[in-house]
């Protein structure tokens, strides 16, 4: 059963400051894994070594050295003044990008340690698989989500703008450049605050992380809860319940974990995956299985089906979905203003909410379970 009481109780205990690779993250590790030895099961670890130069050092210095570019571009003090430039900016780049085309393998800066968490209820009779996941640790910044998503958005605008505004300067409306300088101020002016914000936006350990992401590991243990009971398990499918470490350090947990589940077949497998979650339900699938949320009006879930023009942030479940696993995603986007700030308290959760989720979740898991043709 479901209990509402017991998520309030889990979620007391994991909101506190976790950033990856600190003692913090560990303690939210124990916790997990003691509640789940309590149920009388036995959870399985990999632990991994990463580095923080990909989500804190590369990020920022793409958009510092796209910020340049543009820059350059504009000034258009000749081809000689460009091509030194450009030459400077592909000398620091290229070597950079090949060497981040796999994160987790990065040796550069300090190594820290983290783990991931998971249960496999496995039947060798069974070849379908559903994942529940969701991430262990927290972080601050100085931007919450929703302002630094603001700002990586300008910046991608303003530069296209740029672009346009210095062709039109440069090669097709020669005549009227003085006029264009004048207004390619404007997109210039916008990328590069925007680069600054971005790059003065530093990651702390200050935030308490309820919604992110307390609310998602409390709702798969409850799920894990439920699932525990042997008269529970599905016919058809094997069930995962994975808690991963290092989300909020460039996904480098669920980048190791992919290695446990890469054999599993794709169109045999759905994925859950809770990420913060407040007092309002936004739901991220695809059209053909929005329908199992769109007729749940005691949750009055928001379905997102389109894709994003500009991402701003890096998930699991995006992870996950470029390795073309398909499924669900739960998170709430009115609490992205306190997300990463000491703002994300326990106030900002709607237990009542994850209790309602939980259930439903359970029941559209027997439809899907009970229809060979999902």
């Amino acid at each position: 059963m479901i209990d509402g009481n017991r998520i309030k109780e889990n979620l007391e205990e994991f909101v506190f400051p976790r950033l990856s690779g600190t003692e913090n993250e560990k303690k939210a590790f124990k916790i997990a894994k003691k509640k789940i030895e309590k149920l009388q099961l036995s959870p399985l670890v990999q632990e991994f070594s990463f580095t923080t130069f990909y989500p804190r050092v590369y990020q920022k210095l793409v958009f510092t050295l796209g910020f340049w570019l543009l820059f350059v571009l504009y000034l258009n003090f000749g081809y000689l003044f460009f091509f030194i430039n450009l030459a400077i900016i592909l000398l620091i780049y290229i070597p950079i990008y090949f060497i981040t085309r796999n994160p987790e393998n990065i040796k550069i800066g300090k190594k820290r340690r983290s783990q991931n968490l998971y249960v496999s209820l496995e039947e060798e009779n069974k070849n379908k698989n559903i994942l529940f996941l969701c991430h262990l640790d927290s972080k601050g910044q100085r931007l919450p989500i929703k302002y630094r998503g603001l700002f990586f958005k300008l910046w991608v605008y303003s530069l296209i703008f740029g672009l346009i505004i210095i062709i039109f300067k440069n090669i097709l409306f020669t005549q009227y450049s003085f006029w264009l300088y004048i207004i390619g101020i404007v997109p210039i002016g916008i990328n590069l605050i925007s680069t600054v914000m971005i790059d003065l936006n530093i990651t702390n350990n200050k935030s308490p992380g309820a919604t992110d992401n307390a609310s998602g590991i409390v709702t798969v243990l409850e799920l894990l809860n439920h699932y525990s009971n042997p008269k529970f398990r599905l016919k058809n499918y094997n069930l995962w319940f994975i808690f991963t470490g290092a989300e909020e350090t460039g996904t480098m947990g669920i980048r190791n974990f992919y290695k446990i589940i890469e054999h599993l077949e794709r169109e045999k497998s759905i994925m859950f995956n809770f990420d913060t979650i407040g007092r309002g339900l936004d739901v991220w699938t695809s059209t053909e299985r929005a329908i199992h949320f769109k007729n749940a009006e005691n949750l009055n879930a928001f379905i997102h089906t389109k894709k994003k023009f500009i991402r701003t942030g890096r998930s699991d479940a995006y992870y996950l979905k470029k390795k073309n696993f398909r499924g669900f995603g739960f998170g709430d986007q009115s609490s992205y203003k306190y997300v990463h700030t000491i703002n994300d308290t326990i106030d900002k959760v709607d237990t009542f909410l994850l209790e309602k989720l939980c259930k439903h979740i359970i029941d559209v898991i027997n439809r899907i379970d009970n229809n060979t043709n999902r």
